[in-house]
């Protein structure tokens, strides 16, 4: 396909690295703030001094560095969950309903969307590790398939989670006060008195709308990829097994108390107790935070794993998954922070105020997004950056801010069938190339981008 092509050349040659792209924007920022926020009676030596301040005071704000641990630990966890045992037999046990391409890709493509739909980081890694096991047993099996639309069906859980319940939009606005502290010093009085305290899932995750639009998603993507599968040319492949569980050789005492399977239990039972003594409550009002969602995958990760060792193992496995968040996150709060003290968000949303009515303001939200997320490819990234001018925007036109915040979720998404920063992981463990899976993730992105905006102009 020539237009995958031409974009798999756009990426590979023009569009630098993630931290690149995020020091650029960093200086973008700086320029746009000197032009258009600088006080005609300040002089550009000290109003340069100002910024360089919102900026350093934005990069270390410790509400912040808090998001970005809890991000990490979603990302983290989710992958130590996919590596105990448990979930590599049930992933095993899916690979003998796995008989051809079309329904190799339909199967993968519908339960990846459901597990990231939980959570985003145990949806990548599932869905990356269900595909090579589906490869691997066609080869053991002896029968051919199509290895690249089973790789672009592992990961569709990608185009979905941001409207799931780890989605890192609808996940912070249901933690009390966070939406009026990220518009402080940004919106009057008058506005900041709008602001709810929290926006639960009932009205984000939960609501009969967005549920009805992941539905509606899971469904016709599954049946794409059905249908992509019945057409396509059948491929070679030659994989080495995949090793979930490496094995441990015990040597010492202290190696003993490692792995011990009776602690590594005990301790994530006592893990879950206390999760159900202090989240039950949350959980019957549906105030899903990341503290309960992290807090829930710790306990389990322990149980599965079944022992410290085998646990850290994971974990030191699945690290290396957040060095992008890690170094990214604080230069996108730095950006926020200049943004926010300079005046620039009010500027932003009073240009998409003057451009958009009530109906298209969540649809220019949702285009505006998807083209953020190319270059800012985090959706608590883009949430930190976007949020405040989406929740402006609507607050004065009277869009209501579920939807307004949806509609950023969606954009945000949606274009990661396009960016192939977070299918890293999952070319990785496939051991395919971009080039190989980006024409079907394409055609997906173009049938989930087509329900996402029916869907809000609908509502």
């Amino acid at each position: 396909m020539k237009v995958t092509k031409i974009i798999e050349n756009i990426f590979k040659n023009y569009l630098p690295s993630p931290f690149t792209i995020a020091i650029l924007i960093t200086l973008f920022t700086f320029l746009l703030a000197f032009f258009f926020t600088k006080p005609e009676t300040s002089a550009l030596v000290n109003y340069s001094i100002e910024v360089l301040q919102f900026w350093e005071n934005g990069i270390w704000s410790n509400n912040l560095l808090v998001f970005a641990y809890q991000m990490m630990l979603i990302l983290v966890l989710g992958h130590v969950l996919v590596l105990s045992k448990p979930v590599s037999k049930a992933i095993l046990s899916i690979t003998k309903y796995c008989t051809n391409t079309a329904n190799s890709a339909a199967i993968i493509a519908c339960l990846t969307m459901l597990v990231a739909f939980f959570n985003w980081g145990l949806g990548l890694i599932f869905g990356a590790l269900l595909a090579r096991k589906v490869a691997e047993h066609a080869q053991q099996k002896n029968y051919k398939i199509n290895y690249p639309i089973i790789g672009a069906a592992g990961y569709v859980g990608l185009m979905v989670w941001h409207g799931g319940i780890s989605g890192s939009a609808p996940i912070k606005i249901n933690e009390d006060g966070h939406i009026k502290n990220i518009m402080q010093n940004i919106s009057s009085d008058e506005i900041l008195q709008q602001i709810p305290s929290i926006i639960d899932y009932s009205e984000t995750v939960f609501s009969w709308w967005n549920l009805l639009i992941f539905f509606t998603v899971l469904v016709t993507v599954s049946l794409t990829f059905y249908l992509l599968g019945k057409k396509a040319k059948l491929t070679k492949i030659n994989l080495p097994i995949y090793q979930f569980d490496k094995g441990i050789t015990i040597k010492t005492k202290a190696e003993k108390l490692d792995n011990s399977k009776f602690l590594g239990i005990l301790f994530g039972i006592i893990i879950i107790i206390t999760f159900g003594i202090r989240y039950l409550d949350d959980i019957k009002q549906l105030k899903i935070t990341p503290n309960l969602i992290n807090f829930l995958m710790l306990g389990l990760g322990l149980i599965l794993h079944g022992s410290f060792k085998k646990f850290t193992n994971a974990v030191g496995e699945s690290i290396s998954d957040i060095s992008g968040i890690l170094i990214q996150f604080p230069l996108y709060f730095g950006i926020m922070g200049i943004m926010n003290q300079s005046g620039m968000v009010n500027q932003i949303s009073d240009f998409f105020v003057s451009i958009s009515t009530e109906t298209t303001l969540p649809i220019f939200t949702f285009f505006s997004a998807g083209l953020v997320n190319i270059f800012v490819p985090s959706g608590g990234g883009q949430w930190v950056v976007q949020g405040p001018i989406v929740v402006e925007s609507a607050l004065k036109l009277g869009v209501p801010l579920p939807k307004a915040i949806m509609a950023l979720a969606y954009g945000d998404q949606i274009t990661n069938m396009l960016q192939p920063f977070w299918a890293l992981p999952l070319l990785g463990i496939t051991k395919l190339k971009a080039k190989e899976i980006l024409p079907y993730t394409l055609i997906a992105m173009v049938v989930g981008a087509t329900i996402y905006i029916l869907g809000l102009l609908l509502i």
